[in-house]
């Protein structure tokens, strides 16, 4: 197994929009082969002194922090899930930063293999 994550601010006032925006995009990313397709809003998430997820993305009084995941059978498949995804015009429709109800430059994300599925 495979797994793709992220942690992205989100301002509070657009955390439907946001909600909105990642349900369209898990329906694509599972038409596309994704095994699952994660979004989780902060609830007990801490500032730490020196690291913790707001801190990591910069998050303001105002912003959330949102932790997602995206599970494939290898990264093999995640890099054709991905590949198709991002050809699909309706991906491309969502991508415009111009309306992105999150900022997705203080976004960090990464490719993980599994090794405990317990």
């Amino acid at each position: 197994m495979y797994v793709d994550g992220f942690v992205v601010p989100v301002p509070k006032a657009k955390l439907d929009a946001y909600k909105q925006m990642a349900t369209k995009a898990a329906a694509l990313w599972r038409e596309h082969g994704a095994l699952e397709f994660k979004e989780c809003v902060a609830d007990d998430v801490p500032m730490g002194e020196v690291t913790s997820f707001p801190r990591s993305v910069q998050a303001t009084d105002d912003e959330t922090v949102v932790f997602s995941w995206i599970s494939y059978d290898s990264r093999a498949d995640r890099d054709r899930v991905n590949e198709a995804v991002m050809a699909d015009e309706r991906m491309k429709a969502m991508m415009d930063p111009d309306d992105a109800p999150m900022d997705s430059k203080r976004m960090f994300f990464g490719g993980f293999e599994v090794i405990v599925d317990g």
